[in-house]
């Protein structure tokens, strides 16, 4: 029995069960049910593939910092209205802190509603921030895991952390993995006393991390898939770029990256496995740049929200991310609102490795 008729049938008694019980709802109530069980039941089938053509397209939305209420977040809607519009993406994926103040759940609406309305699927990962306005990560990822299109996942409860998860993006028949798409909770601050600053990985994390990637290369005859990693907070190997003068680095960096003092093996692990291209970040809102450290790009979306926090950059955007199905590559540039595109590049062939000194 298809999904399609499933739904048809579960409607059909849902109705019966109205016209037994000879209840006094009304019409558009009705309606409003039928509505929400097509819906849900829609959202389960939305599966993430590339077209005909062998492209999928991504919009990275990152540190909305919204207020509901406020007028400087209505940029924010602005902008997600517009670049879905205009881009009509594939996958749209929060890259942590969409809130900035009470009521959590009625802002967290507001956001995810451009997306949902448009039924397309979207992924989110938690912020620094997301979780200080008296609603849990776990609490705020079961609420949104209950909304229309959404992807994100809870993830393996032993691991650090809440929302450490998998996407795959197959082919347009639905048959065959083409690219790997991993999203991990980046933590919150420092867990070291005399330590201060931002959250590392946790060794779990990597640990599974290695396991799944070493999992789907097996899977594929010993082919690493391509892949690409979501999360907040820089790794330690994004400021060496700029250190180690490994140009070029595309895009603003006008402020000194604040990622976790700890380096605990993250890059290493993905550099090693040989399937992550690219890791995309948010958290420090007056950079977007993109650069490649030993073959791997690290790269910032752009700052999404309005004047609810610091922010220098001028108009908010977003970065696009587009795949190519069975290579190694993908482009990428940052669009603001009014739309102006930003920073084209082309991974790997616009960055050039220097050469190392004998």
């Amino acid at each position: 029995m298809t999904s399609q008729i499933k739904v048809l049938l579960l409607i059909n008694l849902q109705i019966n069960k109205l016209i037994t019980n000879k209840t006094k709802m009304k019409k558009t109530a009705v309606i409003l049910i039928l509505i929400t069980l097509t819906i849900s039941a829609s959202a389960q089938r939305k599966k993430l593939n590339f077209n005909q053509d062998g492209n999928f397209k991504i919009v990275q939305f990152t540190d909305i910092h919204y207020k509901q209420g406020v007028p400087e977040s209505k940029v924010a809607i602005d902008l997600i209205n517009e670049i879905l519009d205009v881009e009509k993406p594939d996958l749209v994926v929060f890259t942590g802190d969409i809130i900035w103040a009470k009521p959590v759940y009625t802002g967290l609406d507001e956001v995810f509603a451009p997306v949902i309305e448009r039924q397309i699927p979207w992924a989110y990962v938690f912020g620094n921030h997301d979780d200080e306005f008296d609603v849990s990560r776990r609490e705020l990822m079961e609420y949104a895991m209950k909304k229309p299109y959404c992807l994100a996942q809870k993830g393996d409860k032993n691991l650090k952390g809440v929302g450490n998860y998998i996407l795959e993006v197959k082919d347009a028949e639905n048959k065959h993995i083409k690219t790997v798409l991993y999203f991990f909770d980046s933590g919150t601050y420092s867990r070291i006393k005399g330590i201060k600053g931002y959250d590392w990985f946790d060794h779990s994390q990597i640990d599974w991390y290695r396991k799944k990637s070493s999992a789907y290369t097996s899977k594929n005859n010993g082919k690493p898939y391509p892949g690409l990693a979501f999360f907040h907070i820089p790794l330690a190997e994004y400021p060496l770029m700029k250190a180690e003068k490994r140009d070029p680095i595309i895009g603003h960096k006008d402020e000194d990256e604040c990622n976790g003092k700890i380096n605990t093996g993250m890059f290493a692990a993905m550099r090693e496995s040989g399937d992550v291209m690219g890791t995309f970040v948010g958290h420090d809102h007056d950079n977007d740049y993109i650069g490649t450290y030993y073959d791997i790009a690290l790269a910032y979306g752009r700052y999404s929200g309005g004047k609810t926090v610091y922010n220098n950059l001028g108009l908010n955007g977003c970065r696009i991310i587009e795949l190519t199905q069975d290579k190694q590559e993908f482009t990428s540039y940052i669009r603001l609102l009014g739309g102006e595109k930003l920073f084209p590049v082309k991974y790997p062939d616009s960055f050039v490795a220097p050469k190392e000194s004998k």
